[in-house]
């Protein structure tokens, strides 16, 4: 079985995913952990793993991204209210996004389960935990054109990973395409 992963591409299909997001067992978490990655581009495994303190004293923290080792500054300048009424009350070494095991995190799998879910409801075969941070790439190449950034943003090493990456290379071919016409 092939699983091809997609990103969200147009406001609507967010909304949607959002309207289901907000009728789970804990709304605000789950929202929060949704907008949190569709707005910065991290692995769902980096972001299950953040504490309240990792995000609350500075708009630009610094992580260490789990599956490649390396540091990775978050910009998080554009979350700042969004995070401020998540966090509030909450003490610093709580996890972001607790679990219902005494002191746990969220597991991705259990994110990747909640997505199906929502997936299902959605009549959907093609979303999955990686779909927020797809979304972000596919929106911020749709918002500013540069690639170069986004690269360094995945590390990905070239334009083309990228591209295809965000589903980018099918969208943009299929739209050159839509109006070519020959000896008709």
């Amino acid at each position: 079985m092939s699983y091809n992963v997609q990103p969200l591409r147009s406001q609507t299909e967010i909304d949607d995913f959002l309207f289901w997001l907000r009728r789970t067992n804990h709304p605000e978490r789950d929202t929060f952990l949704f907008i949190f990655g569709i707005n910065n581009g991290l692995r769902m495994s980096d972001i299950v793993k953040l504490k309240v303190r990792d995000i609350k004293y500075e708009k630009r923290p610094i992580i260490v991204e789990r599956k490649t080792g390396k540091r990775k500054v978050l910009y998080l300048d554009n979350l700042q209210d969004v995070i401020a009424e998540y966090i509030e009350g909450k003490d610093d070494d709580e996890w972001l996004f607790p679990s219902r095991q005494q002191g746990g995190h969220l597991k991705v799998n259990t994110v990747y389960k909640q997505y199906q879910k929502i997936a299902d409801n959605l009549g959907r075969k093609d979303i999955g935990t990686h779909s927020l941070r797809k979304t972000f790439g596919y929106h911020y190449y749709r918002k500013t054109r540069d690639i170069a950034t986004l690269m360094e943003i995945f590390n990905h090493s070239s334009e083309k990973v990228t591209k295809r990456y965000i589903g980018i290379t099918t969208d943009e071919i299929g739209n050159t395409l839509a109006d070519f016409r020959l000896g008709i």
